[in-house]
């Protein structure tokens, strides 16, 4: 999506940019993970296909991508390569043609060291706040591998609800409806978000 290319959101624990062929080798090293590949359901790529795949996200109307750098990272070496501050990446689907205001998120917090830190309830909080105010969304869903407890507890922690279990799939659906008292908490929740304009490699800390 080339709607969120030119901006970057600075959160406390983490800062979202747009995905850039800069971040595709180490988000290449990530997704060799087995068990990367199985939680996110995806299949091994070489690094070309993976460039391919950058460009194709960042085309697409229906796909938005950020990347999710650790902001303490960031702030602690100005200057550095945004590479070597990669947590995961966080992402929302439009692809329900008969009901554009509905939205699948999914996040994935690949670092090991920057699991079990909170990274990826911001990224998914700062996303569904960006996914309500920039793209008009009132519905978000969520699935998960069922064996994935980490990240259904985390979702259920951000009020989504449990609404379908798929036996095929291996996978549970998670729901939240953005009713006017939910609006009014996910935008207390990212109240501390600042949206700053972004130039791919030089988003430095200001």
């Amino acid at each position: 999506m080339r709607l969120n290319q030119n901006i970057l959101l600075l959160g406390k624990k983490v800062v979202l940019v747009p995905y850039t062929p800069e971040h595709v080798p180490r988000y290449h090293e990530w997704m060799k993970s087995e068990e990367l590949r199985r939680l996110t359901a995806s299949d091994p790529l070489t690094l070309e296909q993976e460039y391919v795949m950058q460009h194709s996200w960042r085309e697409d109307a229906d796909k938005c991508t950020f990347i999710v750098l650790d902001a303490e990272k960031w702030r602690a070496q100005p200057g550095t390569s945004e590479e070597s501050c990669m947590a995961g990446d966080v992402n929302l689907f439009l692809t329900d043609l008969g009901d554009p205001s509905l939205g699948e998120i999914e996040v994935m917090i690949a670092e090991p060291s920057c699991r079990g830190q909170g990274l990826g309830t911001e990224a998914v909080l700062m996303m569904m706040s960006y996914g309500v105010t920039k793209l008009g969304l009132t519905k978000f869903e969520a699935k998960i591998g069922q064996g994935n407890e980490p990240s259904i507890r985390m979702f259920r922690k951000l009020h989504f609800e449990q609404v379908a279990v798929s036996s095929v799939f291996q996978e549970v659906t998670l729901r939240l409806t953005m009713s006017d008292p939910e609006r009014q908490w996910l935008l207390e929740q990212t109240s501390h978000v600042e949206e700053k304009p972004y130039r791919a490699g030089a988003s430095e800390p200001r």
